[in-house]
């Protein structure tokens, strides 16, 4: 008697997704978190959404996607070194909710979303060493980048041969979400 064994390969798939300003990528990702929670699987990692005030935006705030804690990370009225244009960031909150938010996604979590690697982000080497370690790791991440960027991390992710990269356009911004989450196997 012959016995086959038959072996399941899992791929693990880096997203990530990019655009020019307001195209729609947090919008993308926030529609593919929602389909992984509905599907019961756990999601984990950041947002950093804007905070608009009167219609004009004031900063930024980062969320931990699993536990829902939120702090501000950049704003026209913090007072730091640390620049992006008119905001000033707060490394210390991005590391203690965002590089954590995605340690935990790391250890616990089914799916790791990166909203976003971005200029911002990218001034912590805490946060530039955790996005490797997410990448790197046996889990799926699904993260956004700046369209246009001359930040030598942020391109090193891009052009890794374990990323697919999407472009977001009015024409396709609809159906990303679904075509993303058929590619790392939640649909």
């Amino acid at each position: 008697m012959i016995f086959y064994l038959l072996s399941l390969i899992i791929v693990k798939v880096n997203v990530v997704v990019t655009g020019p300003p307001r195209s729609g990528k947090s919008t993308v990702i926030r529609r593919i978190i929602d389909k992984i929670r509905k599907s019961g699987f756990k999601v984990g990692g950041i947002l950093t959404p804007q905070i608009l005030i009167g219609g004009r935006r004031y900063g930024f705030k980062i969320v931990d996607i699993y536990t829902g804690d939120e702090k501000i990370l950049a704003s026209i009225d913090i007072n730091s070194r640390m620049k992006v244009s008119k905001y000033g960031v707060d490394l210390g909150v991005l590391e203690s909710v965002g590089v954590e938010a995605i340690r935990r996604a790391i250890d616990c979590c089914d799916i790791i979303i990166i909203d976003e690697i971005g200029k911002m982000e990218c001034l912590s080497k805490s946060f530039r060493d955790v996005v490797k370690m997410a990448l790197n790791s046996n889990k799926d991440v699904i993260a956004t980048i700046p369209m246009r960027t001359r930040d030598p991390f942020i391109l090193s992710v891009k052009e890794r041969s374990d990323v697919i990269v999407f472009n977001v356009l009015e024409e396709n911004r609809d159906k990303l979400a679904i075509k993303i989450l058929k590619l790392v196997g939640m649909l």
